[in-house]
């Protein structure tokens, strides 16, 4: 099951969610304002990133330069209590499974949540379409 993090705000998050629903992939959907992520989220979603906090914190979002700190002097458990308390900080949207990351939105990236048959039919279309061309 996908878990898709948004804010209603977000242009980005009303995008993923869309093309989830045009995909027919089933989702669950936490706005991160009303709902705050856990400490077993956060670790979760980092599990999954390449650079850890670097990845899913927006450096230059307003609420991070309003905070005025340097997140190295945090020790890890500190960082997450400051992301649950200040859910804004987080780059979204975030769209998790057991296996697979995004962050953001990208129209190619977010077909990685497709299923593997789907994605190879996907492939093969393509490859008609471009000796077709030929």
């Amino acid at each position: 099951m996908i878990t898709l993090y948004t804010t209603p705000s977000s242009a980005s998050c009303r995008k993923a969610k869309s093309w989830l629903e045009e995909n027919n992939l089933s989702f669950i959907e936490k706005n991160i304002f009303n709902e705050s992520l856990t400490i077993s989220e956060l670790k979760a979603i980092l599990r999954l990133t390449e650079n850890g906090t670097e990845d899913i914190i927006s450096y230059r979002s307003q609420a991070f330069q309003n905070l005025n700190i340097s997140l190295d002097e945090f020790s890890l458990s500190e960082v997450l209590t400051l992301i649950q308390q200040n859910p804004s900080l987080i780059r979204r949207p975030i769209l998790i499974d057991d296996k697979k990351l995004q962050i953001g939105f990208n129209d190619d990236d977010i077909r990685r949540f497709l299923p593997r048959e789907v994605r190879r039919i996907d492939l093969l279309e393509m490859q008609k379409q471009l000796s077709d061309i030929s």
